[in-house]
C-alpha cells in the first residue's frame, strides 16, 4: 500500500487556513469583494501557480500508479479538501449549469467563494459534508425517447470534480488505449480516425457494433466499489462514492433510492463507467485478443458504444456469445436492437457481389454513418458522413427555437445561426462530409426563410431577401480535421 503523504496534509508545508487563503486569494477577495479590473493579470498569475502545484502534487501519485500496478492507496483524502483544487474545480464549472435540489447558481456561490470553499473544505476534512439528491430532468433523443439526465447540486459537482481530478492520476495510467470515452488527450475524433485506419489497413472483414442497454441506469454499486477496491484503500474516498451512489433521485417531488446506476450528467459518473467498464469489459476483451483471437481483431470503445473488427466471421460470433455471458455476470445488457454484426471492409463489397447481394450494411458510430466506398484511385476508404437521425434531430431542434426566436431582430438570430453552424462543422467537418454539411446549411437556410415569412403579413417568397441574409451570416461548411491516417502520424 501506498501512502501518498504520511499525514492528513498536501505534500507542501503545512499552513493555517488563513495564510492558505493569503496565498491564493488578493486583499479584495477576502474582503468579500470581486478584483478590480486591473488585477485580472494577477488573478491569472495566481490561479496558473495554482494548477502547476495542483499538477506537481499528482505527479507523485501518477508516478506510483505508473510503477505498480497492484499499489493499493491509503491518503488520497487531503488533495480533495485542498482549499485550491475545490477552488479550481468550482472555476471549471460552467457558469450556466443547471441548478440542483438546493437551488444554488455559480453566480450566487461566487459572491462568497472564500468563506464557501473554506467552509466546504473543512466540512470535508472532518467528515461533515453530506451528498444531495441528483435533480432528474429529460432530454430527448434521435430516436424519441426520453434520456434521464441527474443534475447534482452546486458543491457536490465541486468535490465530485475534485475527486475526479485525484483518482484520474491514478486510472489514467491502467485504462486500455482502445478506451477513448472521457479521458483528458482523448476525444471523440481520436476514436473515430483509430476505427477508420483500422479498418482500411487491417485485415477486418466484420464489424460487431454494440450498445449496452441503459449502461449508466444499471451500474451495480457492489460491484462499482469492489473495482475502485483494486486501486484505492482510502476509506473516505469509498465512503464519498458511496455516498453520491446512495444520494437518491429527486423526480416529481418524491425522492428514491437504488442500488443500481450512477446518474449521468455527475461530474464524477463518466470516470465511474470508464472504471467499472474498465474492469467489466477492456480487461476481459484485451486478454480474449491475446489468448482466443486467431485472426486480426479491432477494438474501439467510447463510453458505453463499442465497435469490434474480426477478420472471421466464425470468430465474431464465438466474441458476441462469450461477451453477452460477461456482461450478465456484472448486471450489464446488449441491446439487441442496435447491437449488429455486419459484413464490412475492404473485400465486403466483392464478396457480396460474387454471392449476388447488394453493397456492403453499413453502421454508425459517434454521429457518423460509416460506409465502404473507395476514393478516385480506386482504393478502398471508411466514408463517414452525418448520421441521418442526427441531422435530422438537430433540425428539429432549431426549427423550435426559431419558432420561439420568431419576434428577436435579424442580426440576433443570424449571430445564433452563425453559432449553431460553426459548431456543426466543428464537429462533422471530416474529410469527404461536404455534400452533407452543405444539405445541413441548406436546410437551416429553408428553415430562417419560413420563419421570416411568418413574420411577414405579405407571406410572399423572400429568396432574395435569405440568400442575403445567408450571405452574411451562415458560413459556408469547411473542413476542419485531416484524414485519420494524418492525424494518427502526427499523435503517434
Amino acid at each position: 500500500m501506498h501512502d501518498c503523504g504520511k499525514s492528513d496534509r498536501p505534500i507542501v508545508p503545512k499552513m493555517s487556513a488563513n495564510k492558505e487563503t493569503d496565498r491564493s486569494a488578493t486583499a479584495e477577495q477576502k474582503e468579500g469583494r470581486g478584483l478590480a479590473k486591473g488585477n485580472l493579470r494577477e488573478q491569472n498569475r495566481l490561479r496558473t501557480q495554482s494548477r502547476v502545484r495542483l499538477q506537481n502534487e499528482l505527479a507523485h501519485v501518477r508516478q506510483i500508479a505508473i510503477n505498480d500496478k497492484d499499489a493499493r492507496f491509503t491518503a488520497l483524502w487531503h488533495h480533495v479538501y485542498d482549499l485550491e483544487r475545490l477552488r479550481e474545480a468550482f472555476f471549471n464549472l460552467k457558469r450556466s449549469c443547471a441548478k440542483g435540489v438546493d437551488g444554488e447558481t455559480w453566480e450566487h456561490y461566487v459572491e462568497n467563494l472564500e468563506e464557501n470553499i473554506l467552509d466546504l473544505s473543512e466540512r470535508l476534512k472532518r467528515g461533515a459534508y453530506h451528498a444531495k439528491p441528483v435533480r432528474r430532468v429529460y432530454i430527448p433523443k434521435p430516436d424519441g425517447r426520453q434520456r434521464p439526465i441527474g443534475i447534482p447540486a452546486l458543491e457536490d459537482k465541486i468535490v465530485q470534480s475534485a475527486t475526479a481530478e485525484v483518482l484520474q492520476a491514478i486510472y489514467e495510467p491502467d485504462f486500455k488505449a482502445f478506451s477513448y470515452g472521457f479521458r483528458p488527450g482523448r476525444s471523440q475524433h481520436d476514436a473515430l480516425d483509430f476505427l477508420a485506419v483500422g479498418i482500411e489497413c487491417g485485415k477486418v472483414n466484420w464489424v460487431l457494433d454494440i450498445d449496452l442497454r441503459a449502461f449508466f441506469d444499471t451500474i451495480d454499486h457492489k460491484w462499482m466499489i469492489t473495482f475502485i477496491e483494486h486501486r484505492i484503500a482510502d476509506k473516505r474516498v469509498l465512503r464519498h462514492i458511496m455516498k453520491w451512489l446512495n444520494a437518491g433521485v429527486l423526480e416529481d417531488g418524491k425522492i428514491w433510492q437504488a442500488e443500481y446506476g450512477t446518474p449521468q450528467g455527475g461530474s464524477i459518473s463518466p470516470l465511474l463507467a470508464n472504471i467499472y467498464l474498465h474492469y467489466a469489459l477492456d480487461n476481459w476483451v484485451a486478454v480474449w485478443k491475446k489468448k482466443q483471437a486467431r485472426g486480426e481483431m479491432l477494438i474501439v470503445r467510447f463510453a458505453d458504444d463499442a465497435v469490434f473488427g474480426f477478420q472471421h466471421r466464425w470468430e465474431a460470433n464465438k466474441f458476441l456469445e462469450e461477451l453477452k455471458n460477461r456482461l450478465s455476470r456484472f448486471h450489464l445488457e446488449l441491446n439487441i436492437e442496435k447491437t449488429r454484426l455486419i459484413e464490412f471492409g475492404r473485400f465486403a463489397a466483392m464478396t457480396r457481389a460474387r454471392r449476388g447481394e447488394g453493397k456492403p450494411e453499413t453502421f454508425d458510430f459517434l454521429g457518423f454513418t460509416h460506409i465502404c466506398d473507395t476514393n478516385r484511385r480506386g482504393n478502398f476508404i471508411v466514408l463517414r458522413l452525418t448520421k441521418r437521425k442526427k441531422m435530422q434531430a438537430k433540425l428539429k431542434e432549431i426549427k423550435l427555437e426559431l419558432r420561439r426566436r420568431l419576434h428577436d431582430p435579424v442580426q440576433v438570430t443570424g449571430a445564433w445561426l452563425r453559432s449553431v453552424l460553426q459548431g456543426h462543422y466543428q464537429y462533422f467537418g471530416v474529410p469527404r462530409n461536404m455534400p452533407a454539411m452543405s444539405s445541413f446549411r441548406h436546410q437551416v437556410t429553408w428553415l430562417w426563410q419560413r420563419s421570416l415569412v411568418r413574420r411577414s403579413q405579405k407571406h410572399r417568397n423572400c429568396w432574395v431577401k435569405i440568400n442575403n441574409l445567408a450571405q452574411q451570416w451562415l458560413p459556408r461548411p469547411k473542413i476542419q480535421h485531416p484524414y485519420p491516417d494524418w492525424r494518427l502520424y502526427v499523435k503517434t
